[in-house]
């Protein structure tokens, strides 16, 4: 899998590089006060250490045009696609370390399936503030990869979205496909069946093969 810049031509479908802010004071903040686990991957939707920077009123009024916003953290090692997800408004991925994104555009979804050739990958070095459009499939970053080779340092990133998104999931009566997705609040979730999510119940839409950026190193 060719491992494209967030920074090309390519990424523009997907979202694009926010300029102008300083994530210096949030990085640190992160990497001084977040666990990042050695084989696996933690998230939390809000972390109040980050939401009580002055950083976080300029994304609400700046990034999201003041709307209400949560600042929360993806830290951990990870190399595999498993599922994909999408939100109603964009996400903020802020890193502390270089990583890549899986991607994939969520019109490309057909009754709720997906082939995974249609994922594409993006690499994204620490301190970028890389926004996700709402038509992005995205998940957990993975590790980055260097020369072929899955740098084994983790990550830790800073994830910004809509106040309340990924907390508990809204009772709903399904009406329609889409209501099957659901997962969380404001998280609509394919799963590739080999995935944890799928064998916890989680809708399984993703085909072909369950990338995995390790594979690519051997």
């Amino acid at each position: 899998m060719k491992i494209k810049s967030v920074f090309s031509h390519a990424f523009e479908k997907y979202g694009k590089v926010l300029t102008g802010y300083d994530v210096t004071d949030l990085l640190k903040k992160l990497d001084e006060t977040t666990k990042k686990p050695e084989d696996s991957t933690i998230y939390e939707p809000g972390d109040a250490g980050l939401e009580s920077l002055p950083i976080a009123k300029e994304l609400s009024d700046n990034a999201y045009g003041g709307m209400p916003i949560q600042i929360g953290y993806c830290n951990g090692n990870n190399t595999k696609l498993n599922c994909l997800e999408y939100h109603r408004g964009s996400e903020l991925n802020i890193p502390s370390n270089d990583i890549v994104l899986l991607l994939a555009p969520l019109q490309s979804v057909k009754d709720g399936k997906l082939d995974t050739s249609a994922v594409e990958a993006f690499y994204a070095p620490a301190g970028t503030v890389v926004q996700v459009y709402e038509t992005t499939l995205h998940y957990a970053p993975c590790n980055a990869v260097k020369d072929d080779v899955v740098s084994k340092e983790g990550f830790r990133v800073v994830i910004v979205l809509p106040k309340n998104t990924n907390t508990e999931k809204p009772a709903i009566t399904e009406k329609n496909l889409e209501d099957k997705l659901l997962w969380a609040r404001n998280k609509w979730l394919i799963a590739h069946p080999d995935s944890n999510e799928a064998k916890n119940g989680a809708f399984v839409g993703l085909s072909g093969t369950n990338i995995d950026l390790a594979k690519k190193s051997k």
